[in-house]
């Protein structure tokens, strides 16, 4: 079967397997105090024109649900696009906080201060929850990407209304190394609260670097994270990969390698006809009958993404590995199918 399910199938890139067995005999400290962490850290904090404070985390889940649960008061809440992550990817746990999602309705997954500013003017009063926090994806659960522009003008909404925002980026490094890109990871810091790095959906074992910019929003943090279940025993194996995806820019390689397999993919799904709707990184989504769909998934893995009864929006998420290839293969098989 040829993978175009999800970027996180494979354990992890060669690199990060090849340091994990050069350093197997190695003994560490445990609780993300050990040399690996403080050496992750400093790594990232060489892409910030300041200083931040650096959490090295297990996975995006407890990253988001750490994050909220640490900043809001228990009658505040948080605004997400409807195909959020929070909302709908994430078994509740934002809402077993006590926090509710605001889930607003979006055009490619992207939140605006239009959209923001439609919550706030409902929400008046005491009877109501208080929204205080946006909480946006980079790159979107729909495979978009915000713009230096577009995330300015959401930060100074957020400013001006006393809002934080908070940036999931399980997926920035197909963001920020897609061709349409303006972004960088220090333009991230100067127009958010805080943010994460997605190692899990970038080639790492495990791992995900939080980026907090006030230090005063991260006081007694790792209390959250350890009440959360974030604070890991052997957090040294998220320090030796975070070290590793950030050396020798492997971490943006990683990215732009999925990347130039999505537009390869993207260019040959045009030249043979096929209806579509482009991304800009590595995530392709395409409407077909389910009789396409039912072919296709006998030599082919996809998730169903929308599923509208005779016909089905499948998602292909491609990765470092996707091969040239791969990719003529599943254009043949589906040129044929159709």
């Amino acid at each position: 079967m040829i993978n175009f399910r999800n970027d996180y199938s494979d354990i992890a890139h060669p690199a990060i397997l090849e340091k994990l067995m050069t350093l197997k005999d190695e003994k560490n400290i445990g609780y993300g105090l050990d040399q690996h962490v403080i050496k992750a850290k400093s790594l990232i904090q060489n892409h910030f024109s300041s200083e931040v404070d650096v959490h090295l985390m297990g996975g995006g889940t407890i990253t988001n649900k750490t994050v909220i649960s640490h900043l809001l008061r228990p009658y505040e809440a948080i605004i997400s696009a409807d195909t959020g992550h929070i909302f709908v990817h994430e078994t509740g746990a934002i809402e077993q906080t006590g926090h509710k999602i605001i889930a607003v309705k979006t055009e490619s997954g992207k939140l605006t201060p239009a959209l923001i500013d439609q919550v706030i003017k409902g929400h008046t009063d005491e009877h109501m929850v208080k929204p205080k926090m946006v909480y946006i994806s980079n790159s979107t659960e729909t495979g978009f990407i915000y713009s230096k522009t577009e995330l300015m003008q959401l930060y100074k909404y957020t400013q001006a209304n006393h809002l934080y925002l908070f940036v999931d980026g399980a997926r920035l490094g197909v963001a920020l190394t897609s061709k349409d890109n303006d972004l960088t990871l220090d333009f991230i810091r100067e127009c958010s609260d805080c943010f994460y790095i997605g190692g899990t959906k970038n080639g790492a074992l495990l791992g995900e670097a939080l980026i907090i910019k006030d230090k005063t929003l991260s006081e007694n943090f790792r209390y959250s994270v350890k009440q959360n279940g974030g604070l890991l025993a052997k957090g040294f194996l998220v320090g030796i990969q975070l070290e590793c995806l950030f050396t020798d820019n492997l971490f943006f390689d990683i990215g732009y390698q999925a990347n130039h397999a999505s537009n390869l993919l993207k260019e040959k799904l045009v030249n043979a006809g096929i209806d579509f709707t482009p991304t800009p990184t590595n995530q392709q989504f395409i409407k077909l009958d389910n009789r396409v769909v039912d072919l296709l998934s006998q030599s082919y893995l996809f998730e169903i993404w929308t599923d509208y009864g005779d016909t089905k929006m499948i998602r292909l998420v491609t990765t470092y590995q996707t091969t040239e290839a791969e990719i003529n293969q599943f254009i043949s098989d589906l040129t044929n199918a159709i």
